[in-house]
């Protein structure tokens, strides 16, 4: 591994965890739908694009022949206006543990630190949390063509950034997550555990043990 230049996270479940309110409004979706569906399901869809997310939905349902591309466009806006109505009350105290001090560190060893969502309102989020000026570049969900586990998301911030995808870390939360920093040639930083993010570099089991230190020291093993 060579030497690192920068550090790309992912949004929700490593800097704030929206994933609940990402729950809570596709369930609420599915239950006009008559599609009910639990949290062990709701897992599969964490890093997953809102589009592939409702194909995933209505195939639990038996229900993916149902509707026209522009329904299931219009069924998407509608999980999506469920959501941001939810979130509207986010502030820094929704940030996770040990964030703004791993950021801190990062911004101290003079790496630079970019973004890489499946979140279509990352910009809104990341301005209500109050983090916007640590981040060098944010891709977002509307600027890519695929979604994760595709690693055009994690590509396009390293290129955003100036820097060869070898030379960054990402840091993800979700399977679907790893799997595109892997693909993406960079070293996968994991939060959560191990039996869902086995394939990933380095796991760590909460936001509040991430370590630049620590994580320099596995890259350069």
């Amino acid at each position: 591994m060579s030497t690192i230049e920068a550090v790309i996270f992912d949004l929700d479940g490593v800097i704030t965890d929206t994933a609940e309110y990402h729950y809570l409004a596709w369930k609420q979706l599915g239950e006009e739908l008559d599609i009910p569906f639990d949290r062990e399901f709701n897992e599969t869809l964490k890093g997953v694009s809102r589009t592939d997310s409702l194909e995933r939905i209505l195939a639990l349902g038996g229900r993916q022949d149902d509707f026209t591309p522009d329904e299931k466009a219009e069924l998407a806006q509608k999980k999506n206006e469920h959501y941001v109505e939810l979130i509207q009350h986010i502030s820094s105290a929704d940030l996770l543990p040990g964030i703004i001090s791993f950021l801190d560190e990062i911004k101290e060893a003079g790496l630079k630190i970019g973004m890489a969502s499946a979140s279509k309102n990352a910009f809104a989020v990341v301005d209500a949390l109050g983090v916007r000026h640590y981040f060098d570049h944010i891709v977002d969900a509307a600027t890519v063509a695929e979604s994760k586990p595709h690693p055009e998301v994690f590509l396009k911030a390293a290129s955003a950034l100036g820097v060869k995808p070898e030379h960054a870390i990402g840091v993800e939360d979700a399977a679907a997550g790893v799997t595109a920093i892997k693909a993406a040639n960079m070293f996968a930083v994991a939060v959560g555990e191990e039996s869902m993010l086995g394939h990933a570099d380095l796991i760590v089991a909460s936001t509040d043990e991430l370590s630049l230190a620590r994580i320099l020291e596995r890259v350069g093993e």
